[in-house]
């Protein structure tokens, strides 16, 4: 069997279409793949499961610094707004990264569950208000981009009139195109006047925590850590909802049970972290010197990402068999390690309760069109719907 040498990209809409073929492909290289992240970007793609978890433990070995590599690829790639160094939690490692993560968790305990479940719900009735009675709705515009938006820029005390700019910034920079750079400009803007505005007169909000905890970061580490916090808590859970609706929607073992309570949901949930994670690939380390990991010979500061959903697929319980499983816990989709996305409790809690609502409240959904007809949306990092079309009888408000 031949290999091919030549970097396979993961970036189009043919990866986008059926990225577990791909994934299958890039297993003739072993664990660890050459792919193309962008139009002339290279990388290393960690396949395989227990290689995504060595290289996640091992902080010695990698750096989440990207600044070296960072020089490697042109100075406007739009793979810059995801990848490039900022002064976050995400790309430090040690001490610094201690340091600002410390002010993401104790952030993100403030969520206590009870009042952001009826948060939640209180907004996913308002939402569901708005095209009731219809009888027609994109879940994704329309309710699954919408929720996480409401609850982080409500809790971050984002101004209602730039909410909508926040949503299209993060929406624009995690998909990777030319216009990434732009998007992530649009967001730090609003960003950094909340935080100007903070320093002056502090409310009872998120943003007003990040800018007096005790670690006392400055104005731009500040900026950075609610960026990065607003993105990594939007996204995935948009993602997280869209997909695990789609499986309730087709997936015959489900006939029927998006109306039946919160342990489907739960379940829907739990096996799109497994085979659909909403964040696909990510991960990025830099290997501090030369190595041979598992087999392939790295040089220092190349780009290697984890692919979540391809070593999720390794290790995945069947679900080929008609049966329903949930409560799995050893997949990826969370990361692993010290960088293990922070945010999992509240991300389920918003997804769960998303799924609960609309399920009481239109009890006839179904898609508006063949379910191969969906398009995903192209880039590297994500697995995400364009659309999810629904139809259903409409219901007086």
């Amino acid at each position: 069997m031949t290999v091919e040498t030549r970097p396979t990209p993961i970036h189009g809409p043919v990866f986008a279409a059926d990225p577990q073929l791909v994934y299958e492909r890039l297993r003739r290289h072993g664990p660890v793949a050459p792919v193309e992240i962008a139009p002339g970007v290279e990388a290393l793609l960690v396949t395989d499961y227990q290689a995504a978890l060595d290289l996640l433990r091992d902080s010695d070995t990698f750096s989440k610094d990207s600044r070296a590599w960072q020089r490697t690829v042109p100075a406007d790639s739009p793979l810059l707004p995801v990848l490039g160094y900022r002064p976050t939690a995400l790309f430090s490692d040690g001490e610094t990264h201690a340091r600002y993560r410390a002010v993401i968790t104790d952030a993100l305990a403030l969520f206590e569950p009870h009042r952001l479940q009826r948060q939640v719900a209180e907004a996913a009735h308002r939402l569901i208000d708005r095209f009731a009675g219809t009888g027609h709705a994109d879940l994704i515009a329309q309710y699954a981009r919408q929720l996480p938006a409401f609850v982080l820029t409500t809790w971050f005390g984002v101004p209602e009139e730039h909410r909508d700019r926040v949503v299209g910034a993060i929406t624009g920079l995690i998909e990777s195109t030319a216009k990434a750079g732009a998007a992530y400009g649009e967001l730090l803007a609003v960003i950094t006047a909340m935080v100007a505005e903070r320093r002056e007169r502090p409310r009872h909000d998120l943003a007003s925590w990040f800018v007096t905890h005790p670690v006392g970061l400055d104005d731009d580490e500040v900026i950075r850590q609610i960026t990065l916090t607003m993105i990594a808590g939007h996204e995935p859970t948009t993602n997280l909802i869209g997909n695990a609706l789609l499986r309730l929607l087709t997936d015959a073992r489900y006939a029927g049970s998006l109306f039946g309570g919160a342990m489907t949901a739960h379940q829907a949930i739990d096996e799109v972290l497994w085979h659909e994670p909403p964040l696909a690939n990510l991960s990025a380390h830099y290997p501090r010197y030369d190595i041979v990991f598992h087999g392939r010979e790295i040089k220092a500061g190349t780009l290697v990402l984890v692919s979540y959903a391809a070593a999720n697929s390794q290790a995945a319980p069947p679900t080929d068999d008609g049966e329903l499983r949930s409560g799995e816990s050893a997949h990826l989709a969370w990361a692993a390690g010290p960088h293990a996305c922070p945010a999992r409790d509240p991300a389920l809690l918003i997804a769960i309760t998303a799924i609960e609502q609309l399920g009481s409240r239109l009890s006839d959904l179904e898609l508006a069109g063949p379910a191969e007809e969906l398009l995903w949306r192209p880039g590297p990092f994500h697995r995400a719907l364009v659309h999810l079309p629904v139809r259903f009888e409409a219901v007086a408000g």
